[in-house]
């Protein structure tokens, strides 16, 4: 049987299932966390986007919410100096491999990126790193949506949706290091692969790498 806890976050008590992801917990009594990569159904999480950071009393430095569970008596801020300078490099390490241009960008007023810059005070422009995005072509070969690499975060759920959800395992990350994205197996367009164009990774999608095509139509 679940238990309750009652935790404490920017000083709102809110009551959780123990043990339930901090991140999660924060979120669904509508406190904003940073986050790309959580899943909630994912049993192990990635917490690969270093983005979701808080401070708990308690504990000597900060700490990724998606991957701490909560506990009686928690007592959590999701802001400080140290949380926000974490939160803003990590958000501008994103943006230096990711192609900008919010106004041609189908995903513009649902990007998570964008909603990230509006809730801490971020800038969409870089200023203490250069530019690493590498010219890729966008693979339009699926009817129904498209891929554009330059401007995958790669936060991975398009991965997990395509093998935990529609099980068809046609994308992953290949590569590693500043090498390292989301492709099909031998690096193939998707309409060629095991892709069953369901649009499930375009659901999933927060950034505008993978596009529907009424979204481009429309732009």
């Amino acid at each position: 049987m679940s238990k309750t806890v009652t935790i404490t976050i920017d000083d709102k008590q809110i009551s959780v299932t123990e043990g339930e992801k901090l991140l999660w917990a924060a979120l669904e009594n509508g406190i904003y966390i940073p986050h790309l990569c959580g899943v909630k159904e994912a049993e192990r999480p990635e917490a690969s986007c270093r983005l979701c950071f808080v401070e708990v009393e308690g504990m000597p430095n900060p700490v990724t919410s998606c991957t701490l569970p909560v506990k009686e008596g928690m007592v959590v801020r999701t802001r400080s100096p140290r949380v926000d300078r974490l939160v803003r490099t990590g958000f501008e390490l994103l943006l230096s491999n990711h192609r900008l241009g919010c106004a041609k960008c189908a995903k513009n007023g649902k990007c998570a990126l964008q909603k990230m810059a509006k809730e801490r005070g971020l800038k969409l422009k870089l200023t203490r790193l250069r530019s690493l995005v590498k010219e890729t072509p966008v693979d339009d070969s699926p009817q129904s949506f498209s891929f554009d690499p330059s401007r995958c975060v790669l936060c991975g759920q398009c991965v997990w949706v395509d093998r935990n959800k529609v099980k068809v395992g046609a994308i992953g990350f290949i590569k590693r290091g500043m090498d390292r994205k989301v492709s099909t197996f031998g690096e193939v367009k998707l309409a060629e692969s095991r892709c069953t164009q369901c649009g499930e990774c375009v659901k999933v999608c927060p950034v505008g790498a993978l596009t529907a095509s009424s979204e481009k139509e429309s732009l």
